[in-house]
């Protein structure tokens, strides 16, 4: 069992940044694909970014957040961080850390590939 634990969320205005964390419990970490999805008021959870198992080698971004988005990860402290620049007021959201243990065809953009999950932590843009 992993527990994926978020944070960094909170408000800032368009044109800021925010640095997400999520922290994973247990000894194998560097063996997952580690995701960020986001979530807005109803509409369906979307893949933000992915970066592949132990060196992270691999990364994907939505378009929307391309170049202002990037994924990273530290293996040596069970972490991986979503660097958030240039944020818009649609960037507003909660985003989920998640973590997928099997590999799947690159980029695993189906939430359903993904084990464990997050608590959330919300990200509010203002304009």
């Amino acid at each position: 069992q992993v527990q994926l634990v978020e944070s960094g969320g909170g408000l800032v205005q368009a044109g800021g940044s925010l640095r997400l964390s999520c922290a994973a419990s247990g000894r194998t970490f560097s063996l997952y694909t580690m995701g960020w999805f986001r979530q807005a008021p109803g509409k369906e959870r979307d893949l933000v970014a992915a970066i592949s198992r132990r060196s992270g080698d691999m990364t994907y971004y939505a378009d929307s957040v391309k170049d202002r988005f990037t994924i990273s990860r530290d293996n040596a402290k069970n972490t991986v961080y979503l660097q958030m620049n240039s944020l818009k007021p649609e960037d507003t959201a909660v985003y989920y850390c998640a973590a997928a243990v099997v590999g799947r065809p690159w980029p695993p953009v189906r939430s359903d590939n993904y084990d464990y999950w997050g608590q959330g932590t919300q990200v509010t843009v203002s304009s």
